[in-house]
């Protein structure tokens, strides 16, 4: 039988989910051995908090981390100009559909023009994912943040425990099979 690009997907597919449930799930060290593909640039780390940050909506309102305590969190940092964001922002769409136990929060960051933000969910047919926006970039700045996009993933105390700096497909088995296990573990 030959090896088409869908069947060695669908290998992967189960290999990952396979090593997500056969792992011993209460430790980073076991997590780390899921981190292939774009996971491989995953840095897991101890819980760290978060410092306060002052987010708003599109619509200029007040917006807080503190919404999503309780949650697994998949935050990205991101800006309508990131070309990379762009090629990313479909996986995170798609994972936000497909796992409804875990927030994906984007943060707008720096300037980033309401109607921009619109045009840039609309373009891309984004329909699972808040809007929350870091205008003058205190949270991204206070984190570290100097790339983008950067994704940060928060555990259900609202702390650090893992950052990917680059684009990633957020939605392919190997980042499914990481979270799956960060959430089971925890």
């Amino acid at each position: 039988m030959p090896v088409g690009g869908s069947f060695v997907r669908l290998v992967h597919a189960v290999l990952y989910t396979a090593l997500a449930f056969g792992a011993n799930m209460g430790h980073a060290q076991d997590v780390s051995a899921l981190l292939t593909g774009d996971m491989k640039k995953l840095t897991l780390s101890e819980p760290a908090d978060l410092p306060a940050a002052d987010l708003v909506t599109l619509e200029d309102k007040p917006a807080s981390l503190a919404d999503y305590r309780g949650q697994w969190v998949v935050l990205n940092f991101w800006a309508t100009w990131c070309a990379p964001c762009r090629a990313e922002m479909p996986s995170l769409d798609a994972l936000a559909g497909s796992m409804p136990g875990l927030a994906v929060v984007p943060v707008a960051t720096g300037r980033n023009a309401p109607e921009a933000i619109s045009r840039f969910y609309d373009e891309l047919g984004v329909k699972h994912l808040p809007i929350l926006r870091d205008p003058k970039s205190a949270l991204s700045r206070q984190m570290g943040i100097a790339g983008l996009p950067v994704t940060v993933i928060l555990n259900p105390e609202g702390q650090e425990v893992g950052r990917l700096i680059g684009d990633a497909d957020w939605n392919a088995p190997e980042a499914r099979a990481v979270l799956e296990a960060l959430m089971a573990g925890g």
